[in-house]
């Protein structure tokens, strides 16, 4: 391999599509993840994007639906979402399919956007009139007929009425956390609004993962966030964590996500790593593994049980052998 700079970026590029082609278990029935955090600036649309094309190159179907009216989501997949173009405000207050709204990114196969527009930013107020103005998300994804492996949900930097659609819609939480002083500050009220939701409107809700954004492995102040978050929340939180990364903060402004702005940057491997983690903790892929395990364990067992009966008859043989022969020497030596 070339030893430059120029050249390790190639191999690791050159890695990190051949782990993208790896691919991963698929969920058992469509995953929807809510990425919410109301403290603005922790990386929440970063991630959303970047896990969304990360489970897409692993071989998944997966939706972002962009709920922010800043629609950066939207930018950064590259998906048209000025004034004219229909977007999830008519899913919510015009009552409109979403089938109509949701368009393939281009760049990556099998990942597909809801996009935002800045109509969005009223429609905390008219969904205050409207019949089952929690439920509207829902009923709209429940109706999608298309297949998909992942819905990501990215929610505005807010606890109003967007967020709690999107919770009562979703049945996990992933909640980004930037490695910064006051990274906690606020969560405990995003916290209570969880299981406020759970409680009443949406059973099935919990907080399955924590993903530590902005990481700067050089900086105390960054392995204290991390450590104090991970003593806080224990395995929710992802082992993988995100880097501080221009290539990261770059790639939106081209219409892209980093995996296919710069595939070989830390940024891009670490988002392919996170996505390989949240694949992995579906319930029902770890006890297809479980079982795989036990299969193994059993089969090795099974091995193990027929070499030592095999070496015991190896024994008995040599055995035997041995006392044909001491007769066989005797009965010579008598005659």
């Amino acid at each position: 391999m070339d030893d430059t700079p120029i050249g390790r970026a190639a191999q690791q590029a050159v890695e990190a599509m051949n782990r993208a082609g790896e691919g991963l278990p698929r969920p058992a029935r469509t995953r929807v993840m809510v990425v919410a955090n109301q403290k603005g600036g922790v990386g929440k649309t970063t991630t959303t994007v970047n896990l969304a094309a990360s489970l897409a190159l692993h071989g998944a179907r997966v939706l972002v639906v962009d709920l922010d009216p800043q629609g950066n989501a939207s930018t950064a997949l590259g998906v048209d979402h000025h004034a004219e173009v229909p977007s999830i405000y008519d899913v919510l207050v015009e009552s409109k399919p979403l089938s109509e709204v949701v368009q393939p990114v281009r760049d990556v196969e099998g990942l597909f956007c809801a996009p935002a527009t800045i109509d969005l930013a009223g429609a905390e107020i008219e969904l205050v009139s409207l019949v089952a103005r929690e439920s509207r998300l829902q009923r709209a994804l429940e109706a999608y007929d298309q297949p998909l492996d992942y819905i990501l949900i990215d929610c505005p930097p807010s606890l109003g009425l967007l967020t709690v659609n999107a919770l009562v819609a979703g049945a996990e939480v992933l909640i980004p956390i930037q490695c910064e002083y006051y990274a906690l500050e606020g969560l405990g009220q995003l916290l209570r609004n969880v299981e406020l939701v759970k409680g009443h409107l949406n059973p099935r809700l919990h907080v399955s993962t924590i993903i530590l954004t902005m990481y700067d492995g050089r900086t105390r102040l960054a392995s204290q966030v991390a450590e104090e978050v991970r003593g806080h929340f224990g395995k929710e939180v992802l082992r993988t964590n995100i880097p501080r990364s221009v290539r990261i903060s770059e790639a939106p402004s081209y219409g892209q996500t980093v995996l296919t702005y710069d595939p070989g940057s830390s940024g891009s491997l670490s988002y392919l790593e996170a996505a390989r983690e949240i694949a992995l903790r579906d319930p029902h892929v770890q006890q297809a593994q479980q079982a795989q395990q036990a299969q193994q364990a059993q089969q090795i067992q099974q091995a193990q049980q027929a070499q030592e009966v095999q070496q015991a008859q190896q024994v008995q043989q040599a055995q035997q052998v041995h006392q044909a022969q001491q007769h066989s020497g005797m009965a010579e030596g008598t005659q």
